[in-house]
């Protein structure tokens, strides 16, 4: 394995402090030369849904055999598992709560551990609230560099990692029932639902007690008009151009959308 292989990081720490900067300053100190990059620190404190879509979204950009840190951790400190995933496609560390579920639902999984090998901690004595500077940081570091995947810790049936209980798109006489699973800072409303039911399709989407029509583009509408389109990541989204669709909407995370389709074009 090589000693350069790209590190991921994405965490709800956000750039006022000092915590994903000192993680990175753990990495450095295992291997100065690791490449890492980082995917966000802004998902909103505690929220994995917003976790989930960001690295399930961002992980086929990523080279094979990249680490992907995750770190969005309300169960720090408790009974909760810090393990590590191997992929056909790269690599997995993190907390098992439900974070990695997008990935897991997609991608082939090689095995797991539970990172119970203190010798790759940073401290014998981890605190009970920064797992991703004492556990997560360097164990992925030290995967990174080489270590064998199995020496991080006991293996675990990878069948026991928690998976999100993800509502499923509904079809019905009245339409698609999907739900909102992430919000963007421009305030638009990222669906489940995939853009693949609206193909060559005349289409609009109720949310918010509204009628919103499909268009292709922004531009298709004014500014001030709020519309749906076809994602770049392969959902259904609600927008408004040039402005805040969630604002005037008024709805957040796992608020119900229907998605109504009149006839081909």
């Amino acid at each position: 394995m090589s000693d350069n292989r790209l590190i991921t990081l994405l965490t709800d720490f956000g750039v006022q402090d000092n915590y994903a900067g000192v993680m990175k300053g753990v990495i450095a100190r295992i291997n100065p030369r690791l490449n890492i990059v980082d995917i966000t620190h802004e998902i909103p404190p505690h929220n994995l849904d917003a976790a989930n879509f960001c690295l399930m979204t961002s992980y086929p950009y990523f080279p094979s055999g990249a680490v992907h840190v995750a770190v969005v951790d309300p169960g720090v400190g408790s009974e909760r598992r810090a393990v590590a995933i191997e992929l056909a496609t790269g690599f997995l560390v993190g907390p098992d709560n439900g974070i990695f579920t997008g990935i897991l639902n997609r991608e082939q999984i090689i095995k797991a551990v539970e990172l119970t090998n203190s010798e790759y901690w940073l401290s014998q004595e981890p605190s009970t609230t920064f797992h991703g500077r004492d556990i997560f940081a360097p164990a992925a570091a030290y995967l990174a560099t080489g270590t064998l995947f199995s020496k991080l810790g006991s293996e675990i049936d990878p069948a026991t990692l928690i998976h999100f209980v993800m509502p499923a798109c509904t079809e019905t006489d009245a339409g698609i029932t999907g739900y909102i699973q992430y919000i963007d800072r421009f305030g638009n409303l990222i669906t489940t639902i995939p853009a693949t039911y609206v193909k060559d399709r005349q289409w609009s989407i109720t949310a918010g007690g509204k009628r919103i029509p499909g268009y292709k583009t922004y531009g298709d509408t004014r500014p001030g008009n709020i519309l749906a389109i076809e994602g770049s990541h392969g959902f259904i989204e609600i927008a408004m151009n040039s402005g805040n669709a969630r604002s005037v909407l008024k709805i957040g995370y796992r608020s119900h959308v229907r998605l109504v389709i009149k006839q081909k074009i």
